[in-house]
């Protein structure tokens, strides 16, 4: 994977906006158990996007990017809870979540690609 790409640009700033989230939700919502969940898996997407890059194999790679992709399903699951739970209004959890989906998409066609490769 090529050190400027979009998945790792797209990863980590949405961390910083899932770390901005968790903050609001702590000091604003006084909540702690959902916002750390949030936190946890937001911003693990990029982490292990950031660990596939220095992946010792393919499968290696894959594996990160398999697991990056789960912690962006995860993640959307929470922005639909605290949405439903009045946490964060329609306007807020939309915009995460068309970042969070997004990244899905762009996680999934990578898994898809090596898939295909490897076959």
């Amino acid at each position: 994977m090529k050190s400027d790409n979009i998945i790792r640009e797209k990863s980590f700033a949405f961390a910083i906006r899932i770390v901005n989230l968790y903050r609001y939700l702590c000091e604003e919502k006084k909540e702690f158990v959902l916002s750390k969940q949030i936190l946890r898996s937001g911003t693990s997407i990029g982490a292990n996007v950031e660990e596939s890059v220095g992946g010792q194999s393919d499968k290696d790679f894959y594996t990160k990017i398999t697991i990056a992709y789960k912690e962006a399903r995860e993640t959307v699951y929470w922005l639909k809870l605290l949405l439903a739970t009045h946490y964060l209004s329609q306007e807020q959890a939309d915009n995460l979540l068309n970042d969070a989906e997004e990244i899905c998409k762009i996680l999934g066609k990578i898994q898809l690609t090596l898939k295909k490769r490897n076959s």
